[in-house]
């Protein structure tokens, strides 16, 4: 999808496609542990790309779909590399379960590198809640019902779902087999 947002080569053998939710504390498990060590062992070398999706279940986390929102309006001004610190610095901010202060948000997309007064407005606007929404669909027809959810994806369109907060070695077990596939 022209809109995702990629963390590493996009044209790596195989990419791990991960839908999150903000206020998840599964999420934040899975990002803290699997895919930051991901990240070093295998999007640095051009293995793997991650690509994210929103996957907010606002029946769950009423937060969750105004911070991928908020999301978007980092990457409107920051490009990939903001929106991928926001979302670290949201998984490491939050105490989870919609325990953000939703007031909290602009000083986040500020301490990352975005103009607060420019987030704001983007923030209030709603206009990213049409992609949000587009994300979470697509999260439920590619056979998401919880999250995390993920889905690894080879060059030939091979593909192995990743369901919920996988350990590193369940995640690169996969990454494998699709690779050699």
């Amino acid at each position: 999808i022209k809109t995702d947002h990629i963390q590493g080569n996009p044209n790596a053998p195989v990419k791990l496609v991960v839908y999150t939710d903000l206020e998840c504390p599964f999420c934040k498990r899975f990002h803290e542990a699997a895919l930051s060590q991901l990240k070093e062992d295998y999007v640095k070398s051009g293995k793997v790309a991650i690509v994210y999706r929103h996957f907010p279940l606002a029946q769950l986390h009423s937060k969750a779909p105004k911070e991928a929102e908020a999301a978007e309006c980092v990457y409107e001004q920051g490009g990939n590399e903001k929106f991928f610190a926001f979302i670290d610095e949201v998984f490491a901010t939050s105490p989870m379960n919609n325990g953000l202060d939703p007031a909290k948000l602009p000083e986040i997309a500020k301490k990352v590198g975005v103009d607060e007064k420019i987030f704001n407005t983007c923030l209030s606007s709603g206009k990213f809640t049409q992609k949000v929404t587009a994300d979470l669909n697509n999260a439920f027809a590619t056979g998401g019902n919880g999250t995390p959810w993920s889905i690894a994806v080879n060059a030939k369109g091979d593909k192995i779902p990743v369901n919920g907060a996988q350990d590193y070695e369940y995640v690169i077990s996969v990454i494998d087999a699709l690779a050699s596939k």
